[in-house]
């Protein structure tokens, strides 16, 4: 009965590593003025082992590997080694939007321009 509590154990901690590495990144999206800003929760991740894509029919995908390996005998390991989100823009971008991307402390800040808007002065 013990073995197949282990088995049945070791098949949910894969099964929830997986629905996370599918579902990971949570994402928040705001619109400040001409700019739209993502803002992605990457922690754990090295900046040169995160991939972002913007295609021109406003898809972003954002993508993300690490090894999780520490040694010794594995236990427990949910943590996702691999994200991978796609998150279609809610506004149009310009085909030659220049995207500002900043990793720090975990965190993922995209600035996207966006089509057709203008900050407007008041005076």
């Amino acid at each position: 009965m013990e073995i197949i509590l282990r088995e049945i154990s070791k098949q949910l901690n894969e099964l929830t590593k997986e629905f996370y590495e599918r579902v990971l990144p949570p994402a928040d999206i705001y619109e400040q003025g001409n700019t739209l800003l993502v803002i992605l929760d990457m922690p754990g991740f090295e900046k040169s082992d995160i991939s972002i894509r913007l295609s021109s029919d406003g898809l972003l995908r954002v993508e993300g590997k690490r090894n999780v390996e520490q040694g010794g005998i594995k236990h427990l390991a949910q943590r996702p080694s691999r994200i991978y989100r796609e998150i279609k823009l809610p506004v149009k971008v310009p085909k030659d939007a220049e995207v500002a991307g900043k990793y720090e402390n975990g965190v993922l800040t995209l600035k996207i321009p966006i089509e057709g808007a203008a900050k407007v002065k008041i005076e």
